[in-house]
């Protein structure tokens, strides 16, 4: 049983820089891929990052490859999503996930309660 608590999110301005966080509960944290998804209003869930249970391999949707990056501490239990954007992203909620090394949101087994990330103008 993982369990995952995210943080970080707040009101950016466009074009701003965040780095979220996600920490894990149980011990075995570092035998998941782990996973970053978000959901616009409106909008479906969306895939964003994923990092293999060691951090050696990382993924990313086209729509932030480059901008962002996806890391892992396995001593802390941590993932993190440093966002860098050269553009303005739309307001979320960001998604911590646990699970396989996958896009696909039914490839992941847990599920933090998600972090909104407001973007202005």
């Amino acid at each position: 049983q993982v369990q995952l608590v995210e943080s970080g999110g707040g009101l950016v301005q466009a074009g701003g820089s965040l780095r979220l966080s996600c920490a894990a509960s149980g011990r075995t944290f570092s035998s998941y891929a782990m996973g970053w998804f978000r959901q616009a209003p409106g909008k479906e869930r969306e895939f964003v990052a994923a990092i293999s249970w060691s951090g050696g391999s990382t993924y990313y949707a086209d729509s932030v490859k480059g901008r962002f990056t996806i890391s892992r501490d396995n001593a802390k239990n941590t993932v993190y999503l440093q966002m860098n954007s050269r553009k303005p992203e739309g307001t979320a909620v960001y998604y911590c996930a646990a699970g396989t090394m996958t896009e696909e949101a039914y490839g992941m087994d847990y599920w933090g309660k998600g972090t909104l990330v407001t973007v202005s103008s």
